[in-house]
């Protein structure tokens, strides 16, 4: 057997390990697939780094990818299934991936990508593509027997927009990578923390498995717990899950949050969820009166982690402690130190108002892949950097986020940084200058509007015209959903926009 969920292949190899809509693996099962991919991807050149990729939607042959990555001691990139050919040929050049893993929704994109890269092979379910192996064929190819697991272990490489320009690579952080010099003793590491954690049971793969914190759940099935994995987000059948398996876990975002709230009272009193035991989230700053609705509903099990990608947790609070400090994102947590400072870069006192920055007492801070320049615009001083965010903090060490001072915007748990949408808007033949900002969305958190200036002699296009134009160019995620004709964007004398100036009406409203 491999050193995947030590013994469970054997112990109880006809107990259901992993299942989705479409299919369910037992222990035995996914030991055989781990098995042939591991090997399978043993035999290839993946060049220099050892990367591959992974575009693909949430289905159990995505989460087998990335844990066969895993146990080979591959640096796999989840790839954000919503992006064009373009988008996704960047990353894989930038990552320097040579294999990249692909379902039907995503094949043509995916090949697409691939030829305008270094990727050799393309590996796919669902819909036979031409240019595609499929990986029932990948894997029946391959050697059944136990690869080795000597190994060292490699981290993902996540793309992320961080706060500032394109997608970026960041490797996972020590905070969320359990290290060890071999594979086996990763995946011994794993389960060590599974354990310390106590929450046991099924756990439910809710988000997207591009995000860290649901990749972060799928590798759990590697230290032996099972999982059920869901497409995209519907609230009725994310309690019906509950209910049916027995969820005891899971980990959302707070638009998951509003959309199960917004059930009908009788709908929602349907389901037992009495199985949950810890339901984390992540992904953005979740209204008072929705936390506050969902502990009601759900019971005090809700475990706020707030962080990035590219560092991981920085705070953390549980429903209890919430409870007291309502509105606080929790205490930092070891390594990193909290600061809040004025635009001086100088310590202000509790309970007021300033950019939070955080120390990284190992020194490491954030750390970008092919992007030193970047990684040097992230810090103020060697291992002090910033997500981006306007905050205070009390007495106790507990902080409150009330505001961005980055540009980027979190809509839906996902980062979208305005500038890549101005670069195409301000393309447009009518469009004289434009900004992008994040306005309220009572579903997403936020939302991306685009506030426009017209040339002159310009009649003014249907907004839609010009969020179709964008949409031609980008991921639509990342286009606005609502375009305002302006006279002046406030430009001051160096040609900068004060973006907080420009939110300020739309969230007083």
């Amino acid at each position: 057997m491999t050193t995947f969920a030590p013994g469970l292949a054997k112990e109880r190899p006809d107990e259901i390990a992993v299942r989705d809509q479409n299919s369910a693996l037992t222990w035995a099962e996914v030991d055989d697939v781990l098995n042939r991919a591991v090997n399978a991807l043993l035999g290839l050149d993946l060049g220099p780094d050892r990367r591959m990729a992974v575009f693909a939607e949430n289905a159990v042959e995505t989460g087998l990818a990335n844990l066969a990555g895993l146990l080979a001691g591959v640096s796999v990139v989840p790839v954000n299934f919503h992006l064009t050919a373009e988008e996704v040929a960047y990353i894989l050049n930038d990552s320097e991936a040579r294999v990249l893993f692909v379902d039907a929704v995503t094949a043509e994109r995916g090949v697409a990508a691939a030829a305008q890269s270094n990727v050799h092979t393309v590996v796919g379910w669902g819909e036979a593509h031409a240019e595609v192996e499929p990986w029932s064929d990948w894997l029946a190819a391959s050697d059944p027997t136990d690869p080795p697991s000597d190994m060292p272990p490699r981290p993902n490489l996540l793309y992320t927009s961080g706060t500032t320009g394109r997608p970026k690579g960041t490797p996972l952080p020590p905070t969320m990578f359990a290290g060890g010099d071999t594979v086996r003793e990763h995946l011994e590491r794993m389960a060590e923390g599974a354990r310390a954690r106590g929450v046991g049971g099924t756990q439910m793969v809710v988000g997207p498995m591009y995000h860290t914190g649901p990749l972060s759940s799928t590798r759990m099935l590697a230290a032996g717990v099972p999982s059920v994995i869901l497409g995209r987000f519907d609230a009725e059948k994310t309690l019906q899950t509950i209910e049916q398996y027995q969820i005891a876990s899971s980990l959302m975002v707070p638009t998951h949050f509003v959309r199960l709230l917004a059930l009908p009272d009788e709908v929602k009193a349907e389901y037992d969820l009495s199985s949950l035991k810890q339901v984390s989230h992540t992904g953005a700053k979740c209204p008072v009166d929705v936390k506050k609705a969902m502990i009601d509903w759900f019971g005090p099990v809700l475990f706020e982690a707030y962080g990035a990608s590219e560092v991981g947790t920085t705070n953390a609070i549980g429903s209890e402690e919430w409870l007291a400090h309502p509105g606080s994102v929790g205490k930092t947590l070891p390594p990193f130190e909290a600061m809040i400072l004025d635009d001086d870069d100088k310590p202000l006192p509790p309970n007021t108002e300033g950019r939070l920055y955080f120390r990284d007492t190992t020194g490491r801070g954030v750390v970008y892949h092919n992007a030193p320049e970047k990684q040097a615009e992230a810090h103020i001083a060697p291992g002090v950097f910033t997500l981006g965010e306007i905050a205070y903090m009390d007495e106790e060490g507990y902080v409150y986020i009330t505001d961005r001072f980055s540009d980027m915007i979190v809509s839906g748990g996902v980062n979208i940084y305005p500038a890549e949408a101005e670069q195409v808007l301000i393309d447009h033949p009518a469009v004289l200058d434009v900004a992008c900002i994040g306005v309220p969305n009572a579903e997403m958190g936020e939302e991306l509007k685009a506030l426009v200036i017209l040339k002159s002699d310009a009649d003014a296009p249907d907004p839609a015209d010009l969020i179709g134009w964008c949409r031609e160019q980008l991921s639509h995620y990342k286009c606005p959903r609502s375009v305002d004709y302006v006279d002046d964007l406030g430009r001051n004398t160096m040609g900068k926009i004060n973006k907080r100036k420009l939110r300020a009406p739309y969230w007083e409203q």
